[in-house]
């Protein structure tokens, strides 16, 4: 009996895989080889993201703005860091993944896009670096420390590497939940299909 409860529970978990979003609503493409990230009662969304391009900081600033209001904690966006704009130092991304770890990555976000496409700096030397570092609120020395490590630099090879492997060629390219590509980046499309997961997780409880 109890070989049969565990089979008809493993069954369960099966139909709840990535391959089973059969009734989501809105436009979107499972990529049936990459895994799921999805946490019960909350959607992540990755945005492959290049802090130089100004669609990214439009999506950014609109459709992730509306869709964080909207979703509020069942909603986190995680940007992952994907050069893609010619002749640009990585420094801003180095400096976005160590902030992430300080605890400051939407801050840091924020902050370079508003610097790259706001007041036009492209260039972030140790100067212009410690005046976004204040503005952030973090603290500079521990800030260059850590920027000087590697990690920071590591984090972002290694988000390149993801993007390379799902062939993102252009920027922003959205996943929700680490395997559901949206390639029409409207609001509204991504509402739908964000309230469909989360509606998949109600009905499933």
């Amino acid at each position: 009996m109890m070989r049969q409860a565990g089979i008809i529970g493993m069954i369960l978990c099966l139909l709840w895989t990535p391959l089973s979003w059969g009734a989501l609503q809105g436009e979107y493409e499972i990529m049936e080889k990459e895994p799921s990230l999805h946490e019960q009662g909350k959607v992540i969304l990755l945005e492959f993201a290049d802090f130089y391009c100004p669609h990214c900081h439009m999506f950014d600033r609109v459709v992730g703005t509306k869709l964080q209001k909207e979703f509020g904690g069942k909603l986190e966006i995680r940007l992952i860091g994907f050069p893609v704009i010619p002749g640009k130092l990585p420094t801003a991304f180095e400096m976005y993944e160590q902030a992430k770890k300080m605890g400051k990555g939407p801050e840091m976000k924020q902050a370079l896009f508003a610097s790259i496409h706001n007041k036009d700096i492209h260039i972030f030397d140790k100067t212009m670096r410690s005046l976004v570092i204040k503005e952030v609120g973090l603290d500079g020395a521990e800030f260059e420390k850590g920027l000087a490590s590697g990690l920071p630099f590591r984090a972002l090879e290694q988000g390149k590497a993801w993007g390379e492997r799902i062939e993102v060629s252009h920027t922003p390219t959205i996943v929700l939940d680490g395997n559901i590509r949206i390639a029409n980046l409207t609001y509204e499309n991504l509402k739908t299909v964000i309230q469909s997961i989360l509606d998949q997780d109600k009905s499933s409880q």
